[in-house]
């Protein structure tokens, strides 16, 4: 089972915040799972889990 974890980072000058999503994913090369990050606006968070 994939692990969803998401930090909150807060962006104190604007008024919307950010996240760091961690997404587990499999390599195409080697076949050993990999983990995927990225810092986002919140409103995208929900694009990067369902992308695969």
């Amino acid at each position: 089972m994939a692990k969803k974890a998401v930090a909150t980072l807060r962006d104190r000058t604007s008024g919307k915040g950010t996240v760091k999503c961690i997404r587990m994913v499999r390599s195409k090369r080697s076949g050993a799972y990999i983990f995927q990050e990225e810092i986002l606006p919140v409103d995208k968070e929900k694009e990067f889990f369902e992308a695969k």
